[in-house]
């Protein structure tokens, strides 16, 4: 009998909650429609259907859900179609929701360290106004790098409500990195670029090939095969979390093969930077794994797979290790980092301002005989920031991104032994990221950079302590607040 009527109370709260966050959400829904009519032309209607089911996704509170396809929006619609404010928009709308639904059971935190992120806001403004004007590039960094780290380490950090929500998002993650893998799979070896919709110029000088093999390094909707690279890297370490955290088979199989797809297309990049950041994410696991047999296990299933690779796609490996090891992509990416290290010691303070072909530009007084020709970008996240924004916004940004790993590993302190793999694979994620960004653009890469905060601030947050029992009593206090 409490029962039925704790149901039917719950049941009226949530019609209540429903009915008062409606006309909010219908007003925003209808601004959104009104502007992609404008914007998207004969996409209009896929737009606008996509649009009322994120809506209703958010009305129901599938957060987890809702932040998988703001990523989804920002690799396809963002980076693959090239506009580049979708996805922040939907973020900045998400991050509104959840400060208007705040409750005991959806509760309201602000990011640590909230004046350093202003400082981080503020200083890269002389490098937007001194860059590249386009457009383009405009949305490219200011929006993505800067303002959307903030925005997406924050919705990381309201999401991950406890280990069950942390859990929930790495699968939404894992599943969208699943079907990613499938694409580039595809793409290898039918040739065929399955939902190909730009016919771009770029997008076909990406499916590079090797001179001396008809051979496609895959780039998916990534475009370029080592940005392909290290969204596998980093992505990997989500469903390996998840592998040793779960106690039954089935969702341990799930994962497991969700890791050898994304194994399976990591390999089809051939992208030797990429595999350095999974040797890198798996050192971090080791070390971080929250039960101790898993530190002899992932090693050895690491092995095993190894030479399962070796012995089943002996073609694909030789060509990872003679890319990887090439004379003249080696000596192009040092001289494209001392190139960048001469335009910092010119502009040590300022940079010489955001954009590639800024970039392109002005560094050319400073390369190096080893860069052999003019490049867009140092290839090294950090090199980027120095160089284009000056060395005191890379200093911030360092300071925010050791800090936050710091709470991560202090909430890894605090949790149980499942949480802790949950953990584990987050700040393995971002090891393999922060390891990658040093030959490659991965921290200011707009799609990679949103996955690297969302994966931050969800294993930074401090609520991911909060247990799962009494929720269903703090419903109806809740809905009142």
């Amino acid at each position: 009998m409490k029962n039925g009527i704790m149901n039917s109370e719950i049941a009226k709260i949530c019609k209540v909650s429903f009915t008062s966050s409606f006309p909010f959400l219908a007003m925003i829904t209808a601004l959104l429609i009104g502007g992609v009519l404008g914007m998207f032309g004969p996409y209009a209607l896929v737009v606008v259907l996509g649009g009322l089911i994120i809506t209703f996704i958010i009305i129901f509170r599938q957060d987890a859900l809702a932040l998988m396809i703001v990523i989804a929006v920002q690799l396809i619609v963002d980076w693959y179609l090239g506009l580049h404010i979708v996805s922040q928009l939907l973020a900045l709308v998400l991050l509104s929701i959840f400060f208007l639904a705040r409750s005991r059971r959806y509760p309201w935190v602000e990011p640590r360290a909230i004046l350093l992120w202003v400082v981080f806001l503020i200083l890269p403004i002389p490098a937007v106004i001194q860059g590249d004007h386009n457009p383009w590039i405009l949305a490219f960094y200011y929006p993505n790098i800067f303002f959307g780290a903030l925005v997406m380490f924050w919705l990381g950090m309201l999401v991950a409500r406890n280990k069950s929500h942390l859990r929930t998002l790495f699968q939404a993650l894992a599943v969208l990195g699943s079907l990613f893998a499938i694409h580039t799979i595809i793409q290898v070896t039918t040739g065929i670029f399955v939902f190909n919709t730009t016919n771009d110029t770029y997008m076909v000088a990406s499916n590079f090939t090797f001179n001396n093999f008809d051979v496609l390094r895959a780039g998916s909707f990534l475009q370029n095969p080592d940005w392909n690279g290290i969204f596998f890297a980093v992505m990997l370490f989500l469903p390996l979390g998840l592998f040793t955290e779960a106690s039954s088979l089935p969702p341990k199989l799930l994962y497991l093969a969700e890791m050898l797809l994304m194994l399976l297309a990591l390999l089809f990049t051939y992208s030797g930077g990429a595999w350095i950041g999974v040797s890198g994410g798996i050192v971090a696991f080791i070390l971080l794994a929250g039960r101790s047999y898993y530190r002899i296990l992932v090693p050895v299933l690491m092995v095993m797979i190894g030479v399962i690779a070796v012995n089943v796609l002996p073609t694909q490996v030789n060509l990872l290790i003679q890319h990887s090891s090439n004379p003249g992509e080696l000596s192009l990416r040092l001289g494209a980092w001392q190139t960048a290290i001469n335009v910092i010691r010119a502009y040590p303070l300022t940079g010489i301002g955001l954009g590639f072909y800024n970039y392109a530009l002005r560094a050319e007084p400073y390369r190096v005989p080893a860069q052999y020709k003019p490049l867009a970008h140092p290839h090294d996240s950090y090199l980027e920031l120095g160089a284009m924004a000056g060395l005191p916004v890379l200093i911030v940004f360092l300071a925010l991104l050791l800090f936050a790993l710091w709470l991560a590993w202090r909430n890894w302190i605090q949790v149980d032994a499942g949480t802790r793999c949950l953990l584990g694979g987050g700040i393995a994620a971002i090891v393999a990221l922060s390891v990658n960004s040093i030959s490659v653009n991965g921290w200011t890469l707009p799609p990679l950079a949103a996955i690297g905060w969302l994966v931050l601030g969800a294993t930074a947050s401090p609520l991911i302590k909060r247990k799962q029992s009494g929720e269903k009593e703090t419903i109806m206090a809740s809905s009142f607040e």
